[in-house]
């Protein structure tokens, strides 16, 4: 489930353009920098290639398991891929940020003021039972996601109502103007079919869209479940008669007959699955394995091509580190947190366990322009000045920096540093336990998904122990992790948030103290700031590009110098191992590998990889 919300989260980053200017003027597509790329009429994307063939099959993996196919209620895990079966108002693409067009929607309009959004249904746009989609799925489907999901009730939570105003349109209406991107939004639905939902299954039981189901649902997209071995594997086969096929947003793509998906629990596994031709494609994630275990005859001859990606991370942000839950009182003092940072020897991990392949995070936005950077100045300074009571005063004086465990004696005069910040806090070194004024001992559980960390946190663990933490390392299954971690029952996970060019109100979700206590939400650590949410609304209500641009910044140096989390790693590339079976465009869209969307089955290919003994 959190792929398809996260996937949502980053849709709705995306925002409008300001240059519109005429209430009820009806646009194929909006960006928020400057005029969309593509204009009306436009034939198809520059990146893709029209006479893509169909055919073929691409098997895919992916790690623990599943035990729903329907996305809509809280609890489950949702088998990857299920979104291929959906279609949503609006669409992106991948050659411009900030930018969409139509889909099921043919065209929208908003007014100046931003206070509501009309979108006009393409009267062709049909369910795979052949029956229209309609006005009346839309606003059922709004209205169901608000009533069944506490996560997306509170994400539209402006979005008062929507209502059929024509048999072919919909508008929706905000409590609040001035919020660009709530229109966006509004687009980024995924549609659902409110007559199979409230029909009855091959048994004659009446659907329930509030709870976990392995029927496979219906959709309207380009693809239709095919088959499921519950938490073991799922295919999507392409609908052939798909009605949005020659659509602009949608030629050269969806190219694949089927999109297979393996479930595998041991990554080691799913590795020799890939060279064993069990697999086609495999994104890699370990640096160590990167670098040592695709040393195969396969990769040798070519049959097994490696590529780094790194058009994934151009237009996009990222912060992910060692994230503290502050609902634990151990943690709620920013020394306490503060200190872990200083313990964290990430330079030897980075060299001996990463082979010197990552680099430090040093912005809740590293990658992106307007992640902070020097001393606050200007129009960011003038956002801050008014919060300078609530707010660390390094804000206004220091850069912030990680702290630098290079060379021993880096590791031994920041483990002082982090011994004298506990004591301030209340903690002392007694023996060889860090305890508080009842005696209580410094303990940590790192609540991991899988072992994919273990190493690096067993590193961490044996420099927190020269200082007295108790630090326990606790490995758990995917659906085990992800009920923790939603209920908020952990007190250490390794997580983050990615972000678009176009911050807004996810920003609420991420951050904001609304989102603290609420089952779900992906406020991990449990941040409830008023400054933090002063900066959020600065950023959802900027008028302009420059004003968003100031606010963000600003936020981020509220967010590190509270140091909600320790700093992780990135690597600005997608590093991915595949089988030499697929055509793809001779120039990949600036902003994504575009697999498998835009690639294509190759016959020539597969007969050379196939023949070789």
């Amino acid at each position: 489930m959190q792929r398809i919300f996260a996937a949502l989260a980053l849709f709705a980053a995306l925002g409008l353009s300001a240059a519109h200017a005429q209430d009820g003027e009806w646009r194929h597509g909006t960006s928020l920098i400057g005029e969309p790329k593509y204009p009306a009429g436009f034939t198809r994307f520059d990146y893709v290639n029209p006479d893509a063939p169909k055919g073929g099959v691409v098997r895919l993996s992916e790690t623990g398991s599943y035990d729903s196919l329907n996305f809509v209620p809280p609890r489950g895990t949702i088998a990857t891929g299920v979104g291929n079966i959906y279609d949503t108002l609006m669409t992106s693409s991948f050659d411009e940020i900030s930018t969409e067009y139509g889909l099921l929607a043919e065209a929208m309009k908003y007014p100046e003021d931003f206070s509501s959004v009309t979108y006009k249904l393409r009267s062709q746009a049909k369910w795979h039972d052949g029956q229209p989609v309609t006005a009346d799925d839309v606003v059922w489907s709004f209205d169901i996601l608000k009533k069944t999901n506490p996560q997306q009730a509170f994400y539209y939570q402006h979005v008062v109502k929507a209502e059929k105003t024509a048999d072919n349109e919909v508008i929706f209406t905000f409590d609040e103007k001035g919020n660009r991107e709530l229109p966006h939004i509004v687009g980024q639905l995924l549609i659902l079919p409110k007559h199979y939902w409230e029909g009855t299954d091959a048994a004659g039981k009446k659907r329930d869209i509030a709870v976990s189901t392995l029927e496979p649902p219906l959709g309207s997209g380009p693809y239709k479940i095919k088959s499921v071995n519950a938490g073991r594997s799922i295919a999507y086969e392409r609908v052939p008669d798909y009605w949005g096929k020659d659509l602009p947003v949608n030629v050269g793509q969806n190219n694949f007959d089927e999109i297979r998906y393996e479930y595998f629990r041991d990554e080691t596994v799913e590795l020799e699955a890939l060279k064993a031709d069990q697999l086609d494609w495999r994104t890699e994630t370990t640096a160590r394995v990167w670098a040592t275990a695709y040393d195969v005859p396969q990769v040798k001859d070519g049959r097994i091509k490696k590529e780094e990606f790194e058009e994934p991370y151009r237009g996009s942000g990222l912060m992910v580190g060692f994230i503290f839950n502050q609902n634990r009182d151990r943690f709620k003092d920013p020394r306490v947190r503060d200190a872990f940072n200083y313990v964290f020897p990430y330079e030897e991990i980075n060299k001996t366990i990463f082979y010197g392949a990552y680099t430090r995070l040093k912005s809740y936005f590293d990658g992106l322009d307007f992640a902070s950077k020097g001393l606050p100045e200007g129009a960011e300074k003038a956002l801050l000045d008014p919060l300078a009571n609530q707010i660390p005063p390094e804000v206004f004086t220091e850069e912030y920096k990680n702290p630098v465990n290079a060379t021993a004696n880096d590791q031994r005069a920041n483990l002082r540093k982090a011994l004298a910040l506990f004591k301030d806090a209340g903690w002392t070194l007694k023996g060889n336990k860090l305890v508080n004024d009842k005696g209580e001992p410094m303990k940590v559980e790192f609540l991991m998904n899988g072992p994919l960390y273990e190493k690096i946190a067993l590193r961490y663990q044996t420099e927190l122990g020269k200082i007295g933490v108790e630090f326990s390392i606790r490995p758990v299954d995917s659906s085990q992790y992800e009920r923790r971690v939603t209920s908020r029952d952990f007190d250490m996970v390794y997580s983050g948030w990615a972000q678009s060019a176009s911050p807004g109100n996810e920003q609420y979700e991420y951050f904001g103290s609304q989102s603290a206590d609420r089952e779900g939400s992906r406020n991990y650590g449990a941040i409830r700031n008023p400054a933090v949410d002063t900066l959020i609304s600065k950023i959802v209500q900027a008028p302009d590009r420059a004003s968003l641009e100031a606010a963000t910044a600003a936020l981020d140096r509220v967010l590190l110098w509270n140091r909600y989390l320790v700093p992780g790693w990135t690597l600005r590339a997608q590093r991915v191992a595949h089988w030499d079976r697929f055509g793809r465009p001779e120039t990949l869209p600036e902003f994504s590998v575009g697999f498998p969307s835009i690639w294509w089955w190759d016959e020539t290919k597969t007969e050379h990889v196939e023949s070789v003994p």
